[in-house]
């Protein structure tokens, strides 16, 4: 990859994190993990995450992955993202209005390809994928199942707005496939986001299907994350749902944006 791009990958088959907790940073990007509690009966960690940055094109791409029977469905798709990754990274080298034009389309061919659909066919499982792209003052976003995102800004949480997609059961990636109905079935959309500091936000279930569910409201998260650094915003979280007896495992990535530019407001101002 060219010199200005970090990159990073991760998937629990490779290391669990079950009992512990890791934040770790690449650049902006803040990535949280924890596992699940084994005396819970946790053993293995079936998530999975992609980061990659581009400081000097003012872009973060993100995926998150939530698989389940085992990782195999994750593993699978972070291969393919890395088999297409010129071609997408030749659409986010794009002015920010093309390449918000054409990335869909560049992420369907990826799921719909031929050799990808015959591999899935043959994995233990599947995954919910969450695709956040941030580039200049947008977010653009792809779901298929049941991962979350969020962009906290005090303009959207006053009025009780937080989360940027929808949760949707029943949509996975792998063994049962989407891509391999004669319709797919996933959800889409951008964001145009707030002037001043935005901060974005991606997980995996387990946060907010923890017992007692602490974060099973959005607010709850943001008022943790509003007022503190990023990365100890993430820990008090995992160790909330971790002395909560978590079964399953979480995965947070998020970041912060400042938008300088003119945004969207309303016209009686």
């Amino acid at each position: 990859m060219g010199n200005s791009i970090s990159e990073f990958s991760w998937v629990g088959s490779q290391a669990n994190f079950v009992d512990l907790i890791n934040v770790n940073n690449f650049k902006q990007v803040s990535l949280g993990r924890f596992g699940g509690n084994s005396l819970e009966g946790q053993y293995k960690n079936e998530d999975g995450c992609l980061i990659w940055i581009d400081e000097k094109a003012n872009w973060e791409f993100t995926v998150i992955l939530d698989a389940h029977n085992s990782a195999e469905s994750a593993e699978l798709v972070l291969e393919q993202f890395s088999k297409r990754k010129s071609d997408i990274l030749l659409i986010l080298s794009l002015p920010y209005e093309q390449t918000l034009k054409n990335i869909e389309g560049s992420i369907l061919n990826l799921f719909q390809e031929d050799a990808f659909l015959t591999a899935c066919r043959k994995v233990k499982g599947e995954t919910a994928c969450l695709i956040v792209l941030r580039k200049d003052k947008y977010v653009w976003w792809f779901s298929i199942g049941d991962c979350i995102s969020y962009v906290f800004h005090p303009e959207l949480a006053n009025l009780g707005q937080y989360q940027i997609n929808q949760r949707q059961l029943y949509e996975w990636v792998g063994l049962v496939n989407t891509f391999d109905q004669v319709v797919p079935c996933y959800s889409s959309g951008i964001r145009e986001l707030r002037k001043g500091k935005n901060r974005i936000f991606l997980t995996t279930d387990g946060l907010i299907e923890c017992p007692k569910e602490p974060y099973s409201s959005p607010k709850e998260i943001y008022n943790v994350m509003k007022s503190q650094q990023i990365d100890k915003g993430i820990l008090k979280l995992l160790q909330t749902i971790k002395g909560n007896n978590v079964i399953d495992s979480t995965t947070i990535i998020s970041w912060e944006v400042k938008v300088t530019k003119e945004v969207a407001r309303p016209s009686e101002e």
